[in-house]
């Protein structure tokens, strides 16, 4: 088993917001929940079409990062965009 694959587990039991956020507020410092913030805010920009070099500026983060954001997104089996669809869908559902 990795190193990770008991967050994870903890993670996938975990099934309603308000304990999410507050097992995310005990474990995470500030700082780290602002990162993962950022990178999915990253994740929708690009979703949404917004360019690499406007994102890099709006937000103040590395193209490097935002080049990772946009490969994962063109990756076919990619989570994240299928997450980004659904979460499309349900907008464009109300």
């Amino acid at each position: 088993m990795s190193n990770t694959d008991d967050v994870i587990d903890i993670f996938a039991e975990i099934h309603d917001v308000k304990t999410m956020r507050h097992f995310f507020n005990e474990i995470l410092t500030p700082s780290e929940r602002e990162t993962i913030q950022l990178r999915w805010d990253l994740m929708k920009r690009l979703y949404e079409g917004q360019s690499q070099r406007g994102i890099a500026s709006e937000l103040g983060i590395s193209l490097c990062k935002i080049t990772r954001g946009s490969k994962i997104l063109k990756d076919k089996n990619s989570i994240s965009s299928r997450i980004l669809n659904n979460k499309s869908s349900e907008n464009n559902s109300i």
